[in-house]
């Protein structure tokens, strides 16, 4: 792995070497690096098109990283794994991609993950992509998450993508069962003439089950954002979903929040906001030392945290 392949795996799974447990590392459209454990196995598509990760039920404090590394100019392709946690599970699966690109030519990976959560597992996700280089070619990253949970399960996911993608639909379904417990955290800044889509469409379908869809992001110089959340409650069941946003320059953002209740208990919220940044906000930081700049650099830090 050289110097640019070390640097993409620090910052979207903050590796500095191979990890400890089990981990699949697939470098420029290739399987690079592998390790499995007494409890998590990682098998290869017959087909070659991606992996299947099997974690036997009751595995409790263990992790599988799986991050994606590009850095060839040119390089497209469609991944595609499923996640099997079995019941009684409390696990972290840390992907995530970056892309390299100093060539002329577009380079794009379109993940396709798929999660069975059995009844009562517990899982945090952890998805992070950037992009890096200074070629004319385009980095592009299309995401799209499947999640299947059973009765009582518990699912995190945490979404970001921070600098340097210039396109990106990203898209996500879940469909939850009784009990059943979904939390996702949106972090996104798009900036130059970026585009970035999220899509987020929620189906609570047992009593009890519940989500929380929140998506914090700025837009920056000419950037495009679109966030777009639908959560449908067919049972007695609690939602909320939520787009704060903070727009610069020349940018433009569109939100799109929507519920739809199938049952007389279902209990649903949509929140949105958009707007700049407030100038008491600056003048303070300002009185402090800071410069323009570095106060709206400051606030920005702290508003997608």
């Amino acid at each position: 792995m050289d110097a640019i392949q070390k640097q993409i795996l620090m910052e979207v799974a903050g590796l500095e070497s191979v990890p400890h447990g089990a981990y699949n590392i697939r470098t420029n459209g290739q399987s690079t690096a592998r390790s499995v454990t007494a409890n998590i196995d990682i098998v290869s598509k017959a087909d070659g098109s991606g992996i299947d990760v099997i974690i036997k039920p009751g595995t409790v404090g263990e992790s599988v990283h799986i991050p994606v590394i590009l850095s060839e100019a040119g390089l497209k392709e469609v991944v595609y794994n499923d996640f099997h946690i079995g019941e009684g599970c409390d696990v972290v699966i840390i992907a995530g991609c970056g892309i390299h690109n100093c060539g002329t030519q577009d380079s794009e990976h379109d993940g396709i993950h798929r999660f069975f959560v059995a009844p009562n597992a517990r899982v945090k996700y952890v998805e992070k992509h950037v992009g890096a280089g200074d070629g004319a070619g385009k980095r592009i990253l299309n995401p799209v998450t499947e999640v299947h949970m059973a009765e009582g399960s518990a699912m995190e996911m945490e979404m970001v993508q921070i600098k340097g993608v210039d396109s990106t639909n990203r898209v996500t379904t879940a469909d939850l069962a009784a009990g059943a417990s979904l939390v996702v955290r949106e972090r996104l800044m798009t900036h130059g003439d970026q585009v970035a889509i999220s899509s987020y469409v929620v189906d609570l379908n047992g009593d009890g089950a519940s989500t929380d869809v929140v998506s914090r992001s700025v837009a920056r110089d000419r950037s495009y954002q679109k966030f777009d959340s639908k959560i449908t409650g067919n049972a007695a069941c609690t939602g909320h979903t939520e787009c704060d946003a903070i727009i610069m320059d020349d940018a433009h953002i569109l939100a799109i929040p929507q519920l739809e209740a199938q049952n007389i208990d279902a209990a649903l919220i949509h929140e949105a906001a958009i707007g700049k940044i407030a100038g008491e906000q600056i003048i303070k930081l300002m009185t402090l030392g800071l410069t323009e700049a570095e106060a709206e650099e400051q606030i920005i830090s702290g508003f997608l945290k």
